[in-house]
């Protein structure tokens, strides 16, 4: 799959996180599942967010996303405040700019697995004749090409990751998200998904792209990553540059 050239930013970074913090209300309990995080990654950067359960990893991950917003502080992606968008132009941001794989797959049961892929593509309002080479050659860099006409439920956990990977990939985005992607995989399975998503953080042809990751899993992180991020209680504990 080709990769467009996208400049990440005039700084040179594809994320940044300036003083963010996210806090909830529970009942009379403040919760700060984001406190205070200022972060910078590079453009082509691999980045592990590791940390335990509720660590504030994937609070953070959909703040990067800007499928939340924070209470406090500035978010940057590739140049451009999220707070700043409208709820439209950040869909149009997330549709254009960022692909996203979750643990859970989030593949929709009743479409066929090039009706899932192809969904971005429509929402992008991308001209139907188009979209079918872009679902093909999206499939086919994940190894499902034979299986367009299959439904979710007739794939494997790690087919139906890669499905998601696919879906992910289909508006060839410079930045991929990435929400705990083996979670709900077996070990050998999670190897192979992990490959996948190694190969598209370093093409063989292009520029590489950025790769934002959480987990729990430390040496999958020491694995796969260029630097890893250590998140407890909704603040950076460490930071460890690997590469």
């Amino acid at each position: 799959m080709s990769v467009p050239e996208q400049p990440a930013s005039s700084n040179g970074f594809a994320i940044r996180a300036e003083r963010v913090s996210r806090h909830y209300k529970m009942g009379e309990a403040l919760i700060r599942a984001v406190d205070d995080i200022s972060l910078d990654v590079a453009a082509g950067e691999f980045l592990a967010l590791l940390g335990a359960s509720g660590s504030g990893k994937s609070t953070l991950l959909n703040l990067m996303a800007g499928l939340d917003r924070p209470s406090s502080g500035t978010i940057l992606a590739q140049g451009r405040d999220l707070a700043t968008m409208s709820s439209e132009e950040l869909a149009t941001h997330r549709n254009r700019t960022i692909g996203m794989v979750f643990q859970s797959f989030q593949l929709l049961p009743r479409m066929t697995l090039e009706e899932n892929v192809e969904l971005p593509l429509r929402l992008a309002e991308v001209p139907r004749a188009d979209r079918p080479a872009r679902v093909r050659e999206a499939l086919e860099r994940v190894g499902l090409a034979a299986r367009t006409r299959h439904r979710p439920t007739e794939l494997s956990g790690g087919e139906q990751q890669r499905a998601a990977i696919a879906r992910a990939l289909v508006n060839q985005p410079m930045i991929l998200l990435a929400d705990e992607p083996t979670g709900n995989l077996d070990s050998k399975t999670g190897d192979e998904i992990m490959s996948l998503i190694a190969h598209i953080h370093r093409p063989q042809s292009g520029p590489q792209r950025t790769i934002i990751m959480v987990t729990h899993e430390r040496q999958l992180a020491e694995r796969y990553a260029d630097c890893i991020v250590t998140l407890s209680d909704g603040a950076i504990l460490r930071e460890e540059r690997l590469r």
